[in-house]
């Protein structure tokens, strides 16, 4: 630790699974403001980032990018501060070595909610291009979408053993975005 600005060392701190044997996210970091990486299965670091609400910031994170959530590694702090928040995160892409992914060109993956209609079938894309289609009809595709890769993650969560409730926000399914409510 280093006791100037009181940043640990990210090879100094345990990992934490991100799901646990109970299938439940780190509660401990609810209500927490602290900095968190996030590492894949083979302990590989993925994305670092800072939060208010860790454990809620943790939550997003899992259903944008659920197959790179498996590990995670965690410093809380008892007062807001962004420079200090910002401190402990370049130290750790610092001691990192590299930039990771998460924190240049797959940014937007982490940090924005999933816009459904960059990963449309074919069909559906099709259906949404249809001039012949209203606004209307339009908004109902993009929820039908929204609601198959919801489905699709929850899959995913599932498989992984993941037993922490998720709820995506069904106002922004109506623009083809999904985010947790």
């Amino acid at each position: 630790m280093n006791t100037e600005t009181n940043i640990s060392l990210l090879a100094t701190l345990e990992y934490i699974p991100y799901i646990n044997e109970h299938g439940q996210l780190p509660e401990q970091f609810q209500s927490k403001i602290g900095v968190y990486a996030i590492f894949d299965q083979e302990k590989l670091l993925q994305y670092v980032g800072y939060s208010r609400d860790v454990y809620l910031s943790l939550r997003q994170h899992l259903v944008r990018q659920p197959q790179q959530c498996y590990w995670l590694k965690v410093q809380t702090i008892d007062r807001p501060s962004r420079n200090v928040l910002e401190s402990i995160e370049q130290a750790w892409i610092a001691e990192n070595g590299s930039i990771p992914l998460g924190n240049k060109e797959q940014k937007e993956k982490w940090t924005n909610p999933i816009d459904v209609k960059v990963i449309m079938t074919t069909e559906e894309k099709e259906n949404y291009q249809n001039p012949v289609n209203d606004e209307l009809t339009k908004i109902k595709i993009l929820k039908n979408v929204a609601r198959r890769v919801e489905a699709e993650i929850l899959a995913v969560l599932e498989n992984r053993g993941c037993q922490t409730q998720i709820r995506f926000n069904p106002k922004l399914k109506e623009e083809g975005l999904l985010d947790l409510k």
